[in-house]
């Protein structure tokens, strides 16, 4: 154990800080603890109204094993195998419950995916598997809100894909991601996102969801937006204002998207950077003959992400949508999302595992692959007070959500751009170490509680994309994903160690206090005792309805407040001044004698301003002409001009 920790702060539990060591609850309802109330208010206990229309029935065999089997048209049946459960049941005894609103002592019992009760002294069958929890907290499931385990970057696929991501998540406390379904120019969103979906489902040991990214906008993609909206059990979208001549979205672009997004009931997400600046900065950077991963920050200052950051939310205002910026990296990216959320624009900033835990300096480490590691955008700041700023902000709200924005690629396929920084695969590792660094950075310095630590990781993802209180809640009705968190015990991070692909971990030898000792997910242990025991392709797609309650009431509330009205008044009857306007108006015509004439004047004319040329179009030829015109002699003699002909 690192001296880092020393005995006397072991002593001082942490329990006894964030709430009562007596068995006595913080928060009680009454005798049995059941639903909070009005959790459920206007939602549904009908978590399989968006389930696969397909049934499926399990049909048991002798040898230990069951099997999905698959209804499919016309009588026929696809076989799924899968491990049968030692148990259907189990009950958590003696744990701290906590909740992003509260905490209390209770048990809980657990029975087909589902949390049955939770209360003291429970009534419950008897040969139930039991779990001690004594001395730990039984918090909600993590919620993982951006990972990337499925799409190619150079045509190259993720190292850590659904079934390696998923296994490191329940390793780290994570029960359900929802990954990013990235949609090349010119393909269909609905083709796409029916392909992915399959390959999660084949694959995953947790249960997701999916949003879709938007790489070029146009109008004929409305169709495709409200079929998955309404028919998949997607509510959010991505836009990104980076990757110039790939996937950039133009500010008129994002406005009539993000219109027809607060119509169909969806959230907006954004990556935001200035792809206009980053595509210059990478030629400048390259032309002074960085080509190594520092060029990667270099060319991608903290400026263009802050900027980036202030236009989406100013375009998502005028569209009265709700956004929200994935991967805030930076202080004044950061400082941005507070501003917007201060003058009550319907923003939500999320940060990651990265950015909390380390800042930007190994761009610039001797060794190739530990500066490669770290290449995403936008980038790890080099700033070494960023990661503390981010975690203040985070724990007083001005950040809503903690995600780890995984996408884990081997160092043989970062090498892709070994000599030129711009074709190296982006993305880092997190997903196994997220819940671990938010505890550590934010609840053990006193900066957020235990339900605040709920909120960030698990809570405010499953409100914002509407799964809430199926996900992110312990009470009675919600599923069954549950972690047991030991917030004494310390995780040291390596390589050789964590449960993913990549050879290298940019949180390499870092410890972290507070770690799960035991993680249920579908009602199942799936780690106990620092093993994982996961089955493939055992997680279940969740689908999250339209019009996510804790933004579009608000949305609903601005809309009525916005509605133009224009004002009674009577007809004016003062003086009107007296315009002069040209009566014709004569195209130029082209010479070869000089400059053209300049455009006709309108109004008055400004005698400042010459206009004089004897070539093209003259500012009188309107008015039509003798052809000669005797001219009176002057007072003083007699001229000689006979005629202006």
């Amino acid at each position: 154990m690192s001296d880092r920790f020393s005995v006397e702060d072991d002593c001082a539990s942490l329990l006894s800080k964030l709430g009562s060591d007596s068995p006595r609850p913080r928060m009680k309802f009454g005798g049995m603890f059941c639903n909070v109330e009005g959790a459920f208010e206007n939602k549904t206990l009908n978590f399989e109204s968006y389930s696969p229309q397909t049934q499926r029935r399990r049909v048991n065999r002798s040898d230990g094993h069951v099997r999905d089997v698959k209804a499919e048209p016309g009588g026929h049946t696809h076989l799924h195998g899968k491990r049968k459960e030692e148990t259907n049941s189990l009950l958590i005894k003696g744990g701290k419950i906590v909740n992003d609103d509260q905490s209390f002592y209770a048990d809980v019992y657990v029975e087909d995916r589902t949390i049955m009760q939770i209360g003291e002294n429970l009534l419950v069958p008897s040969g139930v598997k039991t779990i001690d929890a004594y001395g730990q907290l039984v918090i909600p499931g993590g919620i993982d809100a951006n990972t990337n385990l499925h799409a190619p970057q150079r045509d190259l696929s993720p190292a850590d894909d659904f079934y390696q991501g998923t296994r490191a998540a329940l390793a780290g406390g994570t029960t359900m991601i929802i990954d990013h379904v990235l949609v090349e120019p010119g393909s269909s969103l609905v083709s796409v996102f029916q392909r992915w979906k399959e390959a999660a489902e084949e694959r995953v040991c947790c249960d997701f969801s999916l949003h879709v990214d938007v790489t070029r906008w146009h109008d004929g993609l409305v169709e495709d937006l409200e079929s998955l909206v309404k028919h998949e059990g997607v509510n959010s979208f991505l836009f990104f204002l980076a990757y110039k001549d790939r996937y950039l979205s133009s500010d008129s672009e994002l406005y009539e998207a993000f219109g027809v997004l607060r119509e169909l009931g969806a959230v907006a997400l954004v990556h935001a950077e200035n792809g206009d600046i980053i595509q210059e900065e990478q030629k400048k950077v390259l032309s002074l003959g960085i080509t190594g991963p520092e060029g990667h920050v270099l060319s991608r200052p903290e400026e263009v992400e802050t900027e980036a950051i202030y236009r989406a939310t100013t375009i998502a205002k005028q569209a009265n949508c709700p956004l929200y910026v994935t991967k805030v990296m930076s202080k004044p990216a950061a400082d941005v999302v507070a501003k917007a959320r201060k003058k009550g624009m319907l923003v939500f900033g999320e940060s990651i595992t990265a950015s909390l835990a380390i800042d930007g300096s190994n761009y610039w480490a001797k060794d190739w692959s530990t500066a490669a590691a770290m290449v995403m955008s936008p980038p790890l700041n080099p700033d070494p007070s960023t990661p503390a700023y981010l975690a203040s902000l985070l724990a007083c709200g001005d950040l809503q959500v903690t995600s780890s924005a995984h996408a884990g690629f081997s160092s043989a396929q970062k090498a892709v751009g070994k000599d030129d920084f711009t074709l190296i695969p982006e993305g880092t590792n997190g997903i196994e170490e997220r819940m671990s660094v938010v505890w550590d950075k934010t609840v053990c310095p006193g900066k957020m509680d235990e339900n605040m630590f709920v909120a960030v990781t698990s809570s405010n993802a499953a409100k914002l994309f509407n799964i809430y209180p199926r996900k992110g809640r312990i009470a009675v009705g919600s599923d069954a994903d549950i972690v047991i968190w030991n917030p004494k015990e310390i995780k040291s991070v390596s390589a050789k160690t964590h449960n993913l692909t990549v050879e290298v971990n940019i949180l390499e030898g870092q410890e972290f206090r507070g770690v799960p000792s035991v993680v249920i997910s579908g009602g199942r242990v799936v780690f106990q005792d620092g093993k994982l025991d996961v089955t493939e392709g055992s997680g279940r797609f969740i689908a999250r309805k339209a019009f996510p309650d804790i933004v579009y009431r608000r949305i609903r509330a601005r809309s009525k407040m916005a509605e133009s009205r224009g004002v009674p008044r009577g007809n004016y009857d003062g003086p009107v001044h007296d315009v002069i306007t040209m009566t014709k108006s004569m195209p130029p015509t082209p010479t070869s004698r000089g400059p053209a004439c300049p455009k006709v004047q309108v109004g008055q004319r400004n005698l400042h301003q010459s206009g004089f040329t004897l070539s093209g179009t003259q500012i009188d030829d309107h008015i039509p002409r003798r052809s000669t015109q005797r001219i009176v002699a002057p007072p003083g003699g007699k001229s000689n001009i006979t005629s202006l002909s």
